[in-house]
């Protein structure tokens, strides 16, 4: 089933990609106490997600902390190091990189896709989210193939 307005999210354990290296956290621990603008690519490097998804956050992040967004977050079934590698590739210094490596919570979302077609085996789905302190405030999947309502300026629109 897939997550809902007013579901808490799933606690699994996630991995952050940082200057220091990657960092273990548990989901619930990390979305608690704040308000965050979490998106969801299906892998980094990949052309909408490099060439409009990841930049469309980094150009509206001030924005969106404007609107009372403590953090903008991004998700992909990819290693941390291929996350913080993305990141720094971008200057996306004020997006936290949230590896989900096996998917486990892309899955517990509800919110999985099977990419064997292309090659890329189980994947996130395109969306983001808005949660605050670890509910869910704000949803937005897209259809498969689409890019519109994943984006920084839908999700900034609907704050």
């Amino acid at each position: 089933m897939t997550i809902s307005i007013g579901d808490k999210l799933p606690d699994v354990k996630l991995v952050k990609a940082t200057a220091q290296g990657p960092e273990q956290v548990q989901s619930a621990d990390y979305f608690a106490g704040k308000k965050v603008a979490l998106f969801a690519v299906p892998g980094a490097y990949t052309p909408t997600c490099s060439a409009r998804h990841l930049p469309g956050y980094i150009e509206k992040a001030s924005d969106l902390k404007a609107a009372g967004i403590d953090e903008i977050a991004c998700t992909s079934v990819n290693d941390a190091f291929v996350l913080g590698a993305w990141s720094k590739a971008n200057e996306a210094g004020d997006i936290s990189m949230l590896a989900d490596g096996n998917g486990e919570f892309a899955s517990a979302l509800g919110l999985d896709a099977d990419f064997q077609g292309f090659g890329m085996g189980t994947r996130s789905q395109r969306y983001s989210m808005v949660i605050n302190d670890g509910v869910v405030e704000q949803i937005n999947v897209e259809a498969p193939g689409d890019f519109s309502v994943s984006s920084a300026e839908y999700l900034l629109g609907k704050l």
